[in-house]
């Protein structure tokens, strides 16, 4: 089996596992439905905060990525993506770049990301791009730990502020600070985690504390200079502490940021999260 038959082969398998039919949309009122979709996932007062129609028909029409995930014939989840090129010049590498990924609210923790995003995989494949790359807000822990240790995609860049000012229910009131990740299509161990394989876990074990979580606050620690790993915590829940106490939501905003650009900058990596909400981070090399 080449390795587009076995990418589709492995969104087949997942999709039929939950009862999912994942499909391409691109009639006009399959594009309203979607967009409908995901201005509830983000709580947005209007569909254009998000994706309009007409923006979806834009992407469907010109050959880049809008697909659903339907359940008796209800959709629940959606992708939607385009391709772009890293870096200005001719030789970057052509990637898909995932814009919105999102799951009907209470849908989550059942498959149904994994199975959207494995369809992304296959489709992308198929077109001969072997990068799908995205970004996520870097204090969602489960959005982490999803991106890098369920899919195997990689750290490439913390973006401060990357969205400017945003108005929708999710990301109103709060810097937009994103992490940007590349997920290598074919690298041994996406293939194997898209097929099944146990997730590897990523532990604290050997790791000195630079942010560590003490309820609501973050609080910061002085490692060894020469510690060759570190953690740094995020918020149990920062969606909900965004709306019960902003301040403090604001304050983990920095904490993160800080932690992660001035590590990243003196020569450590991402190597992961943890499945309570911690960022390994070891010294590259």
């Amino acid at each position: 089996m080449d390795g587009v038959a076995e990418a589709w082969a492995c969104a087949a398998e997942a999709a039929d596992r939950i009862g999912l039919k994942l499909v391409e949309l691109s009639s006009i009122a399959e594009l309203d439905e979607c967009s409908a979709l995901l201005q509830r996932v983000w709580r947005a007062a209007h569909p254009a905060e998000i994706a309009s129609p007409s923006m979806l028909r834009t992407y469907a029409h010109s050959g880049n990525y809008v697909a659903g995930a339907y359940r008796a014939g209800v959709l629940i989840g959606a992708a939607v993506g385009f391709f772009g090129r890293e870096g200005s010049g001719p030789d970057g590498v052509l990637h898909l770049h995932s814009h919105l990924a999102g799951v009907e609210r209470g849908g989550h923790g059942q498959g149904v990301g994994r199975a959207l995003k494995l369809h992304q995989r296959a489709w992308t494949l198929a077109r001969g791009v072997p990068e799908v790359h995205w970004t996520y807000d870097p204090l969602i822990g489960r959005n982490a730990y999803f991106n890098l240790q369920r899919l195997g995609a990689e750290v490439a860049e913390y973006l401060p502020g990357f969205y400017g000012r945003m108005t929708d229910g999710i990301n109103s009131g709060d810097l937009t600070d994103r992490v940007l990740v590349v997920w290598r299509l074919a690298d041994a161990r996406v293939r194997e985690l898209a097929a099944g394989a146990p997730v590897a876990g990523v532990g604290a074990d050997g790791a000195e504390p630079l942010v560590s979580r003490d309820g609501d606050e973050p609080v910061w620690h002085e490692p060894h200079p020469a510690a060759l790993a570190l953690t740094v915590a995020v918020p149990s829940d920062v969606e909900e502490l965004r709306g019960r106490d902003p301040q403090a939501a604001l304050r983990w905003r920095h904490a993160v940021r800080d932690a992660l650009t001035g590590r990243l900058a003196a020569g450590y990596r991402i190597a992961g999260m943890t499945r309570d909400g911690h960022y390994r981070l070891e010294v590259n090399g």
